[in-house]
């Protein structure tokens, strides 16, 4: 139940947000859980046409997200909160672009200065 109501409510937000920015990092992660799949093809298809979209933009990681990962990391290590890695630089990018992130993974509001959508905060198991 949890699952299909996290996904209605990340589809909506998809759907009614003015504009999304997803970085090389995002999009690593989403063609690594494609590869192998029985549903690859279909799957990168619709993410093509997804990134295609003119809602939709590329944020790129350059020295200054080098940076916003650093002070994040080194946030994290001084309260004892480690993160995964890749989650690092999806935050380090959107604090450097001044955007909010949408996400279900609780671990982000560790982040100090990190803008996080409500309403995938509503969600939370």
């Amino acid at each position: 139940m949890l699952f299909r109501q996290q996904r209605t409510t990340v589809i909506e937000l998809l759907r009614n947000v003015e504009k999304i920015a997803v970085n090389t990092v995002v999009l690593g992660e989403l063609l690594a859980g494609f590869k192998g799949g029985i549903r690859e093809v279909a799957n990168r298809k619709e993410l093509d046409q997804f990134l295609d979209s003119p809602r939709v933009e590329m944020l790129p990681l350059d020295e200054s997200s080098a940076e916003y990962f650093a002070m994040i990391f080194n946030g994290l290590k001084q309260v004892g909160k480690p993160i995964p890695t890749n989650d690092i630089w999806i935050a380090a990018s959107a604090m450097q672009h001044g955007r909010t992130l949408a996400t279900l993974d609780s671990h982000f509001s560790y982040i100090a200065g990190l803008s996080l959508h409500p309403a995938l905060e509503r969600i939370q198991p």
